[in-house]
């Protein structure tokens, strides 16, 4: 079974959804023992660092989720990605789970590019596109699989640590490439 974290900072019927079109039983949670107990564990994200990360803290959520991430097959989704990194610059500066070493930075201003970015993009290596939605990205680190670019920056856009794997874009909303990224990260 796989947990689906939800905090108050998801698209949570959407990620369902998608994990019931590639045939996996996933329960929607904000009950620590139910994530501790799954198989697998998604974090999907959607909103502003500070309020998401206020609200991991008032649920008890944060070191469950730290728990998850080190022990079983994890994916986190979007601001799900974000928040695994050590800070964001958004909301004046917010400590996150420090899970995956690194920054959150926000998309600089360049004429031509709107921020956010809402849209298709090539990840890289792969070649395939995705769909992302986001103000902020995470810098490379050391635990960077793939990159994307926009407005000039090469940023990552999946992670991967240990059994960790993690995505600015969501999956979810990226048709048959997105189902097929769901499918290998089941697979696990």
């Amino acid at each position: 079974m796989t947990a689906v974290i939800d905090y108050g900072a998801g698209n949570l019927t959407s990620v369902r959804l998608a994990l019931d079109a590639v045939g996996e039983r996933a329960v929607v949670t904000r009950d620590p023992d139910a994530v501790r107990s799954a198989d697998r564990v998604v974090f999907p994200g959607v909103g502003a660092a500070g309020s998401a990360m206020e609200s991991l803290r008032s649920l008890g959520l944060a070191d469950v989720v730290r728990e998850a991430a080190a022990s079983k097959p994890f994916l986190g989704i979007c601001l799900g990605m974000q928040i695994l990194f050590d800070w964001s610059e958004e909301d004046g500066g917010v400590e996150l789970l420090g899970i995956v070493p690194g920054k959150v930075r926000r998309f600089p201003d360049v004429p031509g590019f709107k921020v956010p970015e809402i849209g298709w993009n090539d990840v890289s290596p792969g070649g395939e596109d995705y769909y992302f939605v986001h103000s902020y990205y995470a810098e490379k680190c050391p635990y960077t699989a793939c990159t994307s670019e926009y407005a000039g920056v090469e940023f990552t856009s999946v992670v991967r640590k240990g059994g960790l794997v993690a995505c600015q874009f969501h999956p979810e909303k990226s048709g048959r490439a997105g189902l097929a990224f769901l499918r290998e990260f089941l697979s696990c």
